[in-house]
């Protein structure tokens, strides 16, 4: 499915004018978008059926070859391929395109879920499998429905909110539980130290909720760790 602007308007923030946003025009044909987003399904659904297993990998988009994140998802990725799993990424720069490229060297399924944006959101070149996404709630859909395991790299809020939504559904058993790892104790140890003392202490969550997330810097860890829970 081929991107569309007929249903955005791109408008400028007033407070810095060099940036723009996009926004849903809403409108009297807002049901005929139904159409668009059962054939995004479709299309996932029909593309996606036979990558049995696989791991989602998060990250920013911003960061660079050479950097230690990149090199470090690149390896992870490379070794995920090399034990019999495949890939999936949002099929853009940075982190994505280090786990597109480590899943393809290594002879894995490499799956680019890209999503149009207006800043950061240009396909890498790594991806065999590529789908482009207009709606972000699809997209995310995807990562949930074809992962046996999650792989969270330093990033923004797209990280947290892709991290998260995983860990809501698993807390709700909405979805069978899985591995969902962040990498880099230096980068999440505060987020994992703000929710211990605020989120469990505060009985916002249970004490137990704490342990369906794990913090590991090794790769090969990390891959060891998804070998015991999703067996190729």
């Amino acid at each position: 499915m081929n991107f569309d602007p007929s249903f955005i308007s791109f408008e400028k923030d007033p407070l810095m004018p060099e940036k723009q946003y996009v926004i849903d025009a809403m409108t009297i044909q807002d049901s005929w978008r139904l159409f668009k987003i059962l054939g995004e399904f479709v299309n996932g659904f029909e593309a996606l059926a036979d990558i049995y297993p696989s791991v989602s990998i998060f990250g920013s988009a911003r960061v660079k070859p050479g950097d230690e994140t990149y090199e470090k998802t690149y390896q992870i990725a490379l070794r995920l391929a090399r034990n019999g799993y495949n890939v999936i990424t949002g099929g853009g720069p940075g982190v994505m395109e280090a786990g597109n490229k480590g899943a393809r060297e290594g002879g894995a399924k490499s799956v680019g879920l890209n999503i149009h944006l207006p800043l950061e959101q240009n396909p890498n070149p790594f991806s065999n499998i590529h789908l482009n996404f207009e709606y972000f709630f699809v997209r995310k859909v995807m990562f949930v429905k074809y992962a046996q395991a999650y792989i969270g790299m330093p990033g923004g809020f797209g990280t947290m909110d892709e991290i998260f939504e995983s860990l809501t559904l698993i807390q709700t058993r909405r979805i069978k539980p899985f591995p969902v790892i962040l990498v880099g104790s230096e980068y999440w140890g505060g987020l994992l130290d703000w929710i211990k003392k605020t989120l469990v202490d505060g009985c916002f969550i249970s004490p137990e909720d704490i342990d369906l997330v794990s913090v590991l810097d090794d790769p090969d860890e990390i891959v060891h760790t998804i070998k015991k829970y999703v067996i190729v």
